[in-house]
């Protein structure tokens, strides 16, 4: 079974999410066809029904609108919620139900023969922070220097061995909600190695060497395309975390290093991700240094702020109009 080039792109995301508003957008411009849903509406509102004989083949049902799993061309993979089941299932089978839905709907879909923006097979795996780090280094970008541990004693000592500042990020990414069901991310910010304690021991963290900071660079990547986005810290908060004062950030763009450009797509080709948000710093000096890449992080906000034509990149990607 192979993709029929004329057939719909599916775009699989949460149902308020301007970036795929965006692409969809783009993609209606082009009348090329657009089927689109969240996982989270699988299995109460979405219906899959999938045979395999040398291939998948079978058809996908939302909304009224079906569409066959062998005319798909290309998937768009943004960051859907997971599968929610019935609540007439007993309470101590949901775990269990949503795991068959999720696993159902997830790896049909990951083996039909299509382009994807990301595979989320891939998707899950390129995301993994230590892993990153190291194929940043082998595909010859700078890296801070790091260490994760639950060891308090250990933190201290690597912490002094540095000799500089050092900051404290989460392993993986993700929010906590509180008692008010706000969601709430856990920014990056300094340590002092002094105040290392035993809280240490609690969970795992991951420290970090602080690179001195000119500006941060946002570069995001779709297929073979590069977008730069240069975000100015104006305030010392921003400056270790600009996620925590957005009111004091700047934006622009900027030219990519040629040795970067390089990096960046042998980091894909390693990692096999089409799509991802990079995350530089660049130091006074003009160095390039690598902090993370998520593979389903935002752009709108990109786009909207620099005018990078990242929704048209991702929309002819996804039309199969580039390699």
């Amino acid at each position: 079974m192979a993709a029929v080039s004329g057939g719909p792109v599916l775009v699989v995301a949460e149902n308020l999410d301007a970036a795929a508003d965006m692409v969809v957008d783009e993609l209606n411009r082009r009348s090329v066809p657009v089927v689109r849903f969240d996982a989270a509406d699988y299995p109460q509102q979405v219906t899959l029904t999938a045979g395999y004989d040398a291939g998948w083949a079978g058809v996908l049902e939302h909304a009224g609108r079906s569409v066959r799993l062998d005319t798909v061309r290309s998937i768009y993979w943004r960051r859907p919620g997971r599968p929610v089941v019935e609540e007439a299932i007993p309470a101590e089978y949901r775990p269990w139900a949503t795991d068959q839905a999720d696993a159902a709907l997830l790896n049909v879909l990951a083996a039909l023969p299509v382009r994807w923006l990301n595979n989320p097979h891939t998707d899950r795996l390129g995301a993994h922070k230590p892993q990153q780090l190291a194929v940043a280094t082998r595909c010859g970008l700078s890296v801070p220097r790091t260490l994760v541990t639950n060891d308090p004693v250990a933190a201290r000592k690597w912490a002094t061995g540095i000799g500089g500042p050092i900051v404290v990020k989460p392993v993986l990414g993700g929010r906590l909600a509180d008692r008010a069901a706000r969601r709430r991310m856990v920014p990056t910010h300094e340590v002092d190695p002094d105040e290392i304690d035993d809280s240490v021991r609690l969970t795992a963290h991951l420290f970090q060497e602080r690179i001195p900071k000119y500006h941060e660079v946002r570069l995001t990547v779709v297929g073979s395309e590069l977008f730069a986005a240069t975000i100015h810290a104006g305030s010392a908060q921003a400056g270790q975390d600009w996620r925590t004062d957005y009111p004091s950030l700047s934006y622009g763009t900027c030219a990519i290093p040629e040795h970067v450009a390089l990096g960046v797509r042998d980091f894909c080709t390693w990692t096999g991700l089409a799509s991802g948000a990079f995350d530089f710093a660049v130091t006074p000096a003009g160095g390039w240094v690598f902090f993370e890449c998520n593979p389903s992080g935002t752009w709108a906000w990109v786009e909207q702020r620099t005018g990078l034509p990242i929704a048209k990149a991702h929309a002819t990607y996804l039309q199969g109009a580039t390699p």
